[in-house]
């Protein structure tokens, strides 16, 4: 039934606003020269082309608990304002259909293309000194119980855990990667720091750490921010007058007597080579609230004039706080399970959720840019979740950071 007669399900305003941005954030261009560089364009006029299929599936992304058509009626409403022209919504059939020849790579491909940072410097908790900060972050997203996906996602509970770097201010998530079972957040975290600048202050929980992976992100150009296991000690080298001191961190398997030998030659000033270790910036933490524990937070930022020690355990505790509090909604598709009942239309629709946060993300953030009413809402900025946590949260402890001030 083309559009503009009495649909079957009406469209709200809302729905046009939220669908067409899909279009303004995701252009054409982008997507046809995504599809056009993996061989996944059409060899014959269809219905449904690979990208509307894109369009579709974002339009699936953002309205979980519609069903395939309404989503289509939708989505077939938006394309008739733009410049597709009059477009009839097709069936739960034709989408099914369509998704399988897509594939999951050219839904990827678009994701790699588009996904930057989107906060300016006029947005809210943006930037550390002329750093952008990011964070590396982990989720699970529950898929169908089918054999297919228990084989390749896991027994009970099948989930598709996904490893991910995103905009501290924004919540936009800018490089991902679907890893394996079970997540290993400093093994599987690795793919992704190549892609990290210059420009980039990383953050990280004690999750994510290995030296091999600091030693990776440090070779990116990008400064770091991460706490330690408690096993994870870092040998002090000297004070500083913040508060902060200097210590050197290690290949776990380095032999104690190779480790003084480091240490001695980070006191005197010599260089150190980072396939062995690396100096760097300690910041003693006492957790805020019920935990009242204390960690080391290490970063790349050797000089206190680049980001005080309050600063840094600020910015850092900003952030955990919102890992801690966000609810399972925050996560790009909430508590929901996904559509797809095979492995690779999972991966399509994972590619699609990151690629609509990203675009909900961007929008987001401008309008609060642009408003300047303050930071972004918590709900976008901490979306990348491994579960909904848990834990108690209490004021019995408030966050003493052991240095002045």
């Amino acid at each position: 039934m083309p559009f503009g007669q009495a649909e079957k399900f009406p469209m709200r305003p809302a729905d046009l606003v939220s669908l067409g941005a899909l279009t303004t954030l995701v252009p054409r261009a982008v997507l046809d020269e995504a599809i056009g560089v993996l061989g996944a364009q059409e060899q014959r006029v269809r219905k449904l082309p690979a990208h509307v299929v894109v369009y579709l599936l974002m339009g699936l992304c953002l309205y979980p608990d519609d069903d395939y058509e309404r989503v289509a009626e939708k989505l077939a409403g938006v394309m008739s304002y733009g410049s597709e022209g009059r477009w009839q919504a097709p069936t739960r059939g034709a989408i099914t259909q369509a998704r399988q020849r897509l594939g999951a790579a050219p839904v990827r491909e678009v994701f790699a293309r588009l996904a930057q940072p989107v906060a300016t410097a006029a947005t809210p908790d943006a930037f550390l000194g002329r750093w952008r900060m990011m964070a590396v972050d982990a989720f699970g997203l529950d898929v169908p119980d089918t054999p297919a996906n228990v084989e390749e996602f896991g027994g009970r509970g099948p989930r598709a855990h996904v490893v991910a770097i995103g905009e501290r201010a924004s919540g936009a998530p800018v490089a991902a990667d679907i890893v394996p079972r079970p997540l290993n957040g400093a093994t599987h975290a690795l793919s992704l720091y190549r892609q990290l600048t210059r420009t980039m202050l990383v953050l990280a929980d004690q999750g994510f750490y290995s030296y091999d992976g600091w030693r990776l992100a440090r070779a990116s150009g990008a400064e770091l921010l991460w706490s330690t296991p408690p096993d994870v000690c870092p040998e002090h080298v000297r004070d500083l007058a913040d508060g902060s001191w200097h210590g050197l961190i290690a290949e776990r398997g380095a032999s104690r007597r190779r480790v003084e030998e480091l240490r001695a030659a980070a006191r005197a000033g010599e260089g150190v080579d980072p396939a062995e270790a690396s100096v760097v910036r300690v910041v003693d933490y006492v957790l805020p609230a019920a935990e009242c524990r204390e960690v080391h937070l290490v970063t790349s930022l050797l000089d206190p004039a680049d980001a005080t020690a309050k600063e840094a355990a600020d910015a850092w505790q900003r952030w955990r706080d919102e890992n801690e509090t966000a609810p399972a909604t925050a996560r790009p598709n909430g508590s929901r399970v996904l559509r797809s009942r095979s492995p690779e239309l999972v991966r399509q629709e994972v590619w699609a959720l990151l690629l609509t946060h990203w675009a909900q993300s961007a929008l987001m953030c401008r309008a609060v840019t642009n408003a300047g009413i303050g930071p972004v809402p918590a709900a976008f900025r901490s979306s990348l979740r491994l579960s909904k946590r848990r834990r108690h949260v209490s004021k019995t402890c408030d966050g003493l950071a052991k240095f002045p001030g």
